[in-house]
């Protein structure tokens, strides 16, 4: 069931979500200097504001996802939801990652 081609969606999965929310934060922590708020607070905030966008492109979109576990319910191929909850929950790793990774950085805990 664990091939290799799902394994490296996994991972990719997991990178995609982590540099959405790394990416996110810093740039909009640029974009909070450049007009005069206090970048590390904005950083702190998008970070978790980020984490459902972050989730939602590194699975491709909610669709591809619901289709997949329509297919998994009422067509009999269960090993869709299971891949797609593989998915989410590489995703949802990758997200939470970045986001303990920006509030390493910015020195806050973030509000859970």
């Amino acid at each position: 069931m664990l091939s290799r081609e799902l394994l490296a969606t996994l991972i990719i999965d997991f990178f995609v979500a982590f540099g959405v929310i790394i990416g996110g934060a810093i740039i909009g922590g640029i974009g909070a200097f450049l007009i005069g708020k206090p970048p590390l607070s904005v950083m702190h905030d998008l970070a978790g504001s980020l984490k459902i966008w972050a989730i939602v492109a590194a699975i491709g979109g909610t669709f591809d996802a619901i289709t997949s576990i329509e297919r998994g319910l009422f067509y009999g191929t269960h090993d869709d939801i299971f891949k797609t909850g593989f998915m989410i929950f590489a995703a949802l790793c990758g997200a939470q990652a970045g986001t303990l990774l920006i509030q390493w950085i910015v020195g806050e805990a973030l509000a859970s």
